[in-house]
């Protein structure tokens, strides 16, 4: 079958096809070895046409191990035989106390291809394919065969799934039957979804940098005006004599300062009105007593305006409020915050506004009105029921809370996003992201509670956003070229590469690409991987459903991998058009 080498290239060898034999017309994709006495180096057949058979270098065979790479090539008189079946577990994988089986290889009569946990589960990964093309299916059954299939028992492990669609609770919600150890927790955003829990984020974990997308800041003249108002809230929800005292000495200060400016005294009684309205104490309000030479009366009666447009208590007005002013305060920090709703947000905004004149500003104006209706808009609209969280908690018992089902610990933990637009799913999926990285990073011992984060659609979430220009940083970008080492996984699961962050790309150890045929999407891949080939890019363009090309560092060669319905499968398949159509008799 095999003749002569006729030559060979950087990666190639162009072997001739010997005169008289019957080509075998199964030989594309399968490998081959090259044997130069006790050297072996292995190839993959590309392509045949009548005279010649191309073969792509992969990797040696060395003490009975496969390692990628050639170093020393085959000589012009190297013999040429098909991989034997005692060498073809050393590319598809060896059967280890940490392996499991991912599918199978269609190339090999179906022979189990098995990936090593820490090889695939270690690193990022992304899974790309056209709709259709069987993406949610492997995702299902890859964690699946992580439960059923591998010999190590993944009781601590913890998979977030960021599902636009609510497709993976049908595949997970009876996990508990392979094990009673194993436990699902579904959180949903659909209000006529009556399976999981209501998806709802504590308001005070969110910082500066999760509020300024929340609220869409597009300026770095707004991220100082979200600081301060998250500093006032944080200080409104205090009620301890402290926070009161300081309370009391922001109102003052805010006050004076409206004192000071020249506007007219009407104007000045109505942010100072609006100040007293946004916050105020039991000792500091507007019917609050202020004691005179041998009268009292509210504080709000010294702003009467007189005949010549002043306040004729002024001196006895100013008095009372200094007496709230004290120099200790003026280095305090609150601390972390308590609770507090978005109305409290809301207001600490609005006593932000007024007290640091930044609508008397004409450069940060507009900037902070803006902040102020998109604000405004969140309290009233649909969305604030996802941050209407009951009590107080804090961050770590927050995650704590969302991997536990009751006192049981749960494994895979899915988000349902179907019933949110996607700039929402989008600034929720990175107030997590970072949560969680944030947690791992603060973690004793580096890396010692792994998550996984799969994130469906992720086109439309991991983009290559404003973030770097406003904050410095995106998180998934952060979390790609950083998490590795803190035990925070990414994986990507998009139908449209071409979409997604290119520094995250670069991050991706692993890849699984179904069936994909957009031009731009597979000129991206080719321009992104270096070490991807023309035929990795090529092959996957003819694969059946539920078929995918793997490579990374989990695979030691680049496979075609045939992986099991998923059971049960996600509820992601076509529309039965023909019986919706029917009337049955």
């Amino acid at each position: 079958m095999f003749g002569k080498i006729v030559y060979i290239s950087d990666n190639m060898a162009h072997v001739e096809i010997q005169e008289g034999s019957k080509l075998e017309t199964d030989l594309m994709n399968m490998h081959v070895v090259f044997e130069d006495n006790d050297h072996k180096v292995v190839g993959e057949i590309e392509d045949i046409d009548a005279k010649l058979i191309k073969i792509r270098f992969l990797g040696e065979i060395i003490n009975g191990k496969f390692v990628g790479g050639v170093l020393k090539k085959p000589t012009m008189s190297a013999s040429i035989r098909v991989i034997s079946s005692d060498e073809v577990p050393l590319l598809m994988g060896e059967d280890s106390a940490s392996s499991f089986i991912l599918g199978t290889s269609p190339l090999y009569n179906n022979y189990p291809i098995r990936v090593d946990v820490n090889g695939l589960c270690a690193g990022h990964m992304a899974i790309f394919g056209n709709t259709g093309s069987g993406k949610s299916c492997g995702v299902a059954r890859l964690l699946q065969n992580i439960f059923t299939k591998s010999k190590i028992l993944p009781y601590r492990s913890n998979f977030f799934i960021f599902d636009a669609y609510g497709e993976y609770h049908n595949a997970f919600k009876n996990i508990n039957q392979i094990n009673p150890n194993y436990n699902f927790k579904y959180y949903t955003t659909n209000k006529a979804d009556t399976d999981g829990e209501k998806l709802c984020i504590p308001l005070w974990l969110l910082d500066v940098d999760d509020m300024a997308l929340l609220l869409s800041a597009t300026s770095h003249s707004q991220i100082p005006i979200i600081e301060r108002m998250l500093k006032i809230v944080s200080i409104f929800s205090k009620d301890d004599e402290v926070a009161t005292a300081y309370k009391n000495h922001l109102i003052a200060k805010a006050i004076m300062t409206i004192l000071y400016t020249n506007q007219t005294a009407s104007s000045k009684r109505n942010d100072i009105f609006a100040i007293i309205a946004s916050c105020s104490t039991t000792s500091f309000n507007l019917e609050a007593p202020v004691q005179g030479l041998g009268y009292v009366r509210k504080f709000r009666d010294c702003f009467v305006i007189d005949t010549h447009g002043d306040f004729p208590e002024s001196n006895l007005m100013t008095e009372y409020i200094t007496s709230f002013i004290k120099e200790d305060f003026e280095e305090y920090e609150p601390g972390a915050p308590g609770y507090y709703t978005l109305k409290d947000l809301e207001k600490a905004l609005e006593f932000t506004l007024i007290s640091e004149g930044f609508l008397r500003n004409e450069s940060t104006h507009d900037e902070a009105i803006t902040l102020k209706v998109r604000l405004h808009s969140l309290v009233i609209g649909d969305y604030a029921r996802f941050f209407d969280y009951p009590q107080y908690i804090t961050r770590d018992n927050y995650i704590a809370s969302l991997v536990s089902v009751g006192n049981r610990k749960a494994q895979i933990i899915n988000f349902n996003f179907e019933d949110v637009e996607d700039w929402f799913t989008k600034v929720i999926n990175k107030v997590y992201c970072k949560m969680l990285f944030n947690f791992c990073k603060g973690l004793k011992n580096r890396a010692s509670i792994p998550f996984h984060i799969y994130l469906e659609e992720a086109h439309r979430v991991v983009q290559n956003d404003s973030d770097v220009f406003l904050l410095g940083y995106n998180i998934f970008e952060r979390i790609a070229k950083e998490g590795r080492k803190y035990g925070i996984l990414l994986n990507l699961i998009s139908q449209r590469p071409v979409e997604l962050s290119e520094t995250v790309i670069s991050q991706i150890s692993n890849f699984m690409i179904f069936k994909m045929n957009h031009p731009r999407d597979l000129d991206y891949i080719r321009k992104m991987l270096p070490n991807i080939s023309a035929e990795i890019v090529e092959k996957q363009k003819s694969l059946q459903s539920g078929t995918c090309v793997a490579f990374g560092t989990a695979f030691k060669v680049p496979s075609i991998i045939k992986m099991e319905m998923p059971n049960p499968a996600p509820s992601s398949g076509n529309c039965d058009v023909a019986n919706t159509w029917a009337i049955h008799q």
